[in-house]
């Protein structure tokens, strides 16, 4: 039986009194089995934030017969909610507020959450928490500092990282990369063994030569590395030497089983030279000690495995042997610097691209949306495509494409119009041929077998819709990886 048909039966069985559906996930209060969640920023006088759901099987915000009149995950209550990690697997979502640096973890099954996750410093410009629960990652651009919680033990290590901003974890949540902006290196942290915190109790003249910065001081338990060549090795055969150099890093999307980073440099549309993508392994940046094996490549090696983009990479998605890059190729209209969007097929299993294919302009070195859906397509929503060469140039343009994957080396784009204003969030609903989308501050829905617009009107909310995620999707890859 399809994910779809099940949650159909599901949905025919929760009347006769059944409390479990697809996959042995519980019934949720709601009794939706279709659910789409929406960040809501300032949905009124007197809240900045809040998260509401529709029913997306009938894209309803209301119960049968208009009882109940809407739908919201009890207890939130956090500012303007950002971004949604979206963790359907383990029946968990994490929603990021920034307007006050909050972290709140959402139980999709009881449709409520139990408050703010604590230990970050400041407000976060890219933050994390691993799927089981384990590590929240969190990058400060503002504090300059890249912030490990380990929650096993109640505690946060704030380690200094002037300018960072992004981060990225693999799927398993055993490897992190940190980015900082204009720079060309990337960072990864180290989770000591008690025999190395002994090793570097000294304080920072013996800290990991590698290191960026080690906390505590003086018993070290968490280390920050910039990612090195193996010229050398200290004494617990950690190695150092002449820092990996990229070319204006920005993210890394990595392989299902988590084994394989694709760092994807900016190059020019971030001031940089070059737009490529370079591979890493995993395993020798693995965060728990004793976890790690293997070198880091050489830079030799490293040159070897970076692939060139020559229309841009800023954002990515992985499906098997085929990584779809999306980015912005800088182009000079009526004397100034404009940027197009372009998406780039690579096949994996022998490192070759297509040529670039047109799609939406968006921000150089934006963090845009990429989500596969229904019927072979893909969806990339980016923001301020009306600054970019299409709208310069008269052009018809919009910040959502849909494009038909079929055939990975040869994708067919089509471009959704009107312009509706910046595209900040993607939900696939798998099964039932249709995505969700935040667009310009409210959600609509599209058909994944035409692109055609579906009726919005009663999904629509109160305030700015700014993510969507869908919270019954049958897998974690259901997630734009903001």
């Amino acid at each position: 039986m399809s994910a779809a048909a099940a949650l159909i039966v599901a949905a025919g069985l929760a009347g006769c009194g059944t409390t479990s559906y697809f996959a042995g996930r519980n019934l949720p209060p709601s009794g939706l089995v279709n659910r789409v969640l929406i960040a809501i920023q300032n949905p009124g006088s007197f809240s900045k934030g809040a998260l509401q759901f529709v029913d997306a099987y009938y894209d309803r915000r209301s119960g049968f017969k208009g009882v109940p009149g809407g739908f919201s995950i009890s207890g939130y209550s956090s500012s303007l909610p950002i971004t949604i990690q979206n963790m359907p697997e383990e029946q968990l979502g994490a929603v990021y507020g920034s307007g006050d640096g909050s972290l709140v973890p959402i139980s999709y099954g009881k449709e409520s959450t139990s408050g703010t996750l604590s230990g970050l410093n400041g407000l976060s410009s890219s933050v994390f928490i691993t799927r089981n629960q384990a590590y929240i990652f969190a990058a400060s651009q503002s504090n300059h500092v890249f912030t490990v919680v380990d929650r096993s033990t109640s505690a946060s290590y704030p380690l200094s990282l002037p300018g960072v901003y992004r981060v990225s974890v693999n799927p398993g949540g055993t490897m992190v990369l940190a980015f900082v902006q204009n720079s060309n290196y990337a960072y990864y942290p180290v989770k000591l063994s008690a025999a190395q915190t002994i090793d570097y109790s000294g304080g920072p003249s013996t800290w990991p030569k590698a290191a960026a910065d080690c906390e505590p001081q003086n018993a070290p338990t968490w280390c920050l590395f910039q990612a090195q060549s193996p010229d050398h090795m200290d004494a617990t055969g950690t190695a150092y030497g002449a820092p990996l150099a990229f070319d204006r890093p920005v993210k890394a999307v990595f392989s299902a089983d988590g084994g394989t980073a694709y760092v994807l440099n900016c190059g020019p549309e971030c001031g940089g030279s070059a737009a490529s993508v370079s591979i890493l392994p995993v395993a020798p940046m693995i965060f728990l000690n004793a976890q790690a094996s293997g070198t880091l490549p050489t830079n030799a090696t490293l040159a070897s495995t970076t692939i060139a983009i020559p229309g841009g990479a800023s954002n990515a998605l992985v499906d098997a042997s085929t990584l779809f890059v999306a980015g912005q190729q800088p182009q000079q209209i009526g004397g100034q610097t404009l940027f197009a969007g372009n998406l780039t097929t690579v096949n994996l299993s022998n490192n070759t691209t297509s040529a670039p294919v047109s799609i939406s302009d968006g921000a150089p070195g934006a963090p845009s949306r990429m989500l596969e859906a229904d019927n072979n397509t893909l969806w990339i929503a980016m923001t301020k495509c009306n600054n970019g060469v299409r709208a310069a140039t008269g052009e018809a343009y919009g910040c959502l494409t849909m494009v038909n994957i079929s055939t990975p080396s040869a994708p067919t784009v089509t471009l959704l119009e009107p312009y509706l204003g910046d595209a900040t969030g993607i939900a696939a609903v798998t099964g039932l041929n249709k995505i969700y989308t935040a667009e310009g501050g409210q959600v609509y829905i599209y058909s994944t077998t035409d692109g055609t617009a579906l009726d919005n009107q009663y999904v629509t909310v109160t305030g700015t819709a700014y993510d969507v995620a869908y919270m019954d999707a049958t897998t974690d890859a259901n997630n734009t990886v903001y």
